[in-house]
């Protein structure tokens, strides 16, 4: 009797695992399909035309009035741009002139807020605050990854060219700036002896406008990808194994470490040429801008890997505050506010930078508007 009783309970059990299995399948089945039906139909622009585009006065740029997504990594996320071509809120129409304060900030990647929606960069934050103030101030981003002083100067250039007004500058120098100086945009370069170093394959001068190459998971399962770098994310900071290799990652900042070789990241030019170049291109704009009574303004900030590496004294902080002496309105020097935050709190990192990257997180870009803000206060 007790074998048939407990046969029975075995046989019992199997079909009850087999239900709650086949409703969990159905429930990912329909959470996947929801999932590629909503990502299919946001994908927007991306599909008929590319957001990064090449441009012969300053090597390259944003589509002007581009709505859709981006890919930065793993990770999709929405991009839109004004008729300026630069990122912003919305994709509205820019006046040339304008009624009330205009500032132009322009930089590289961090400034550009790769990764990220353009309310949660510091650049749409200041935007957002300039608006609520009484004395209204608008705030351009023309900033896009792996712009350089080079580009800095000509492209502003071409912005005042163009008839667009504005009435100081803000340059957000990364560090990784004279590395690009050292190596790349020379084709752009109005000086002869750079301009030599310029060959058909550099940079992003090729005429390429075709759509990025398409990620299925990435642009198909929008909301399950983000799940997934979300766990991702909390693996890596629970291990902290990203935090502990910024002590030795140095790449593209190396320049700025006395002793440390960085020829392979810096040919042709080296690191002391990549910073002649630097201070070439920086007083070209200084003096461009100072010809039309418009000031420039200099941020800069550090990388987590010069905050793990205890970099406070920079080169690139001497380098700039050096030039800013005689050339600027404003020398604004983040690294004093980020090593603070980072003695204050042992998870700095994942708070303040993408776990697994070197860019601000939300909140490291909403640390850097409150900065800025208050030094234009």
């Amino acid at each position: 009797m007790s074998d048939d009783v407990a046969i029975r309970s075995r046989s019992g059990r199997l079909p009850r695992a087999l239900v709650w299995t086949a409703i969990g399948a159905y429930c990912l089945a329909l959470f996947l399909l929801f999932d590629f039906a909503w990502s299919s139909l946001t994908r927007g622009e991306e599909t008929q035309r590319a957001a990064r585009i090449a441009n012969p006065v300053y090597d390259h740029g944003f589509a002007a009035k581009f709505e859709g997504h981006d890919v930065w990594g793993e990770v999709r996320y929405p991009l839109i741009t004004n008729s300026l071509g630069f990122k912003d809120a919305s994709a509205r129409d820019v006046p040339l002139k304008s009624a009330s304060r205009r500032i132009l900030l322009i930089g590289d990647s961090f400034a550009e807020g790769i990764g990220m929606r353009f309310e949660d960069s510091f650049a749409g934050r200041l935007q957002r605050a300039g608006e609520a103030r009484g004395d209204k101030v608008e705030f351009l981003d023309a900033g896009v990854a792996s712009y350089s002083p080079s580009i800095y100067y000509r492209k502003v250039k071409h912005l005042l060219e163009s008839g667009l007004e504005f009435d100081e500058v803000m340059v957000f120098s990364d560090t990784s700036d004279v590395t690009d100086e050292a190596a790349s945009y020379f084709c752009i370069d109005e000086d002869p002896k750079y301009r030599a170093y310029c060959t058909a394959s550099e940079g992003s001068m090729q005429p390429d406008a075709r759509p990025k190459k398409s990620e299925f998971f990435i642009d198909r399962f929008v909301i399950t990808n983000r799940l997934r770098i979300s766990l991702k994310r909390w693996i890596q900071s629970l291990l902290g194994n990203r935090k502990q290799a910024l002590s030795t990652d140095r790449g593209r900042i190396g320049w700025s470490i006395q002793g440390f070789d960085v020829s392979g990241e810096t040919r042709p030019l080296g690191a002391e040429g990549g910073i002649a170049r630097s201070l070439q291109n920086m007083g070209k704009l200084a003096d461009l801008l100072a010809a039309r009574n418009i000031p420039l303004s200099i941020v800069v900030y550090p990388w987590a890997q010069q905050i793990a590496q205890g970099d406070r004294d920079s080169r690139q902080v001497a380098l700039w505050r050096g030039f800013c002496e005689k050339r600027c309105k404003t020398f604004i020097n983040l690294f004093p506010v980020l090593f603070a935050e980072a003695e204050a709190d042992r998870n700095w990192y994942e708070r303040l930078y993408i776990v697994g990257d070197d860019h601000f997180s939300a909140e490291g870009n909403a640390l850097v508007a409150r900065e800025v803000e208050k030094r234009l206060r």
